[in-house]
């Protein structure tokens, strides 16, 4: 890899990171930047994978306040999460690579969707606070995080998306504490996964650490960004673009 490949995944994993943390869909970046530069659909998969870790440490890193007083809640969501991703890590292992290259399409165009559909997470959050929330979080919590974390091992794109509506929706939190719960969780499903792949398949480590480093600055960064950004009108555009890069691979899959 020579030193503009190395800037250009330095700068996507960025871009990855800053759009996870919008609209949730951080490999709608990261992964075809890596099919862009010629790794294999799989492997550029484990890769991506492992990269999010950083994104994950760099989100939580700057959600520290929020996590006050989380410690409870965390560890009983952290078993779903971990057992959620290593069954997704042995899922995509169990799949064959070109029948992986033919769901990669419907994954993303399905997360695309999701998001065009779904309401922000600010309007989710004001419609949570208007229900009452029985004390403590609901029973099938953490089998709700289970399930949510098999698909952000398996592949991940909108995984955020969901984990973060199922918070807001059943804990009754604020929009800030939620994301900052769904970044601990997802990270821990992401890890979990990036540790059976390390061990367990290939992994193109000279895409995988400028990648890292980028989605780590984007995760820094995200929060503010978030604060800040018009978050409906860039999640359309993060959804319709979403959606055309699942019609470019589809008929690069199928063609």
């Amino acid at each position: 890899m020579n030193a503009l490949q190395f800037a250009l995944l330095v700068l996507a994993g960025i871009g990855a990171g800053l759009t996870g943390s919008i609209a949730g869909l951080a490999s709608l970046i990261s992964y075809p930047a890596l099919l862009a530069m010629g790794i294999p659909p799989v492997t550029a998969n484990v890769t991506n994978t492992v990269a999010l870790v950083l994104n994950s440490v760099g989100s939580v890193s700057a959600s520290r306040p929020e996590l006050h007083r989380q410690g409870a809640r965390l560890r009983r969501l952290a078993v779903g999460a971990v057992l959620g991703g290593a069954a997704g890590m042995a899922l995509l292992l169990l799949t064959p690579s070109d029948a992986f290259e033919r769901i990669v399409p419907w994954l993303i165009g399905g997360a695309s969707i999701l998001l065009l559909v779904q309401k922000p997470p600010g309007e989710l959050a004001a419609e949570a606070i208007t229900h009452p929330h029985p004390k403590g979080d609901p029973w099938w919590l953490p089998v709700g995080t289970f399930a949510v974390a098999i698909y952000g091992g398996y592949f991940g794109a909108a995984a955020g998306v969901m984990m973060l509506a199922m918070y807001l929706l059943a804990t009754g939190e604020s929009l800030p504490v939620s994301n900052a719960l769904k970044n601990v969780v997802l990270g821990a499903a992401n890890a979990t996964a990036a540790v059976g792949y390390v061990v367990l398949t290939s992994i193109a480590w000279s895409a995988a650490v400028p990648l890292a480093i980028g989605l780590f600055l984007g995760g820094r960064l995200g929060p503010r960004v978030v604060r800040r950004a018009p978050q409906k009108l860039l999640r359309r555009v993060i959804a319709v673009a979403g959606i055309a890069l699942a019609v470019k691979l589809g008929i690069d899959s199928y063609a």
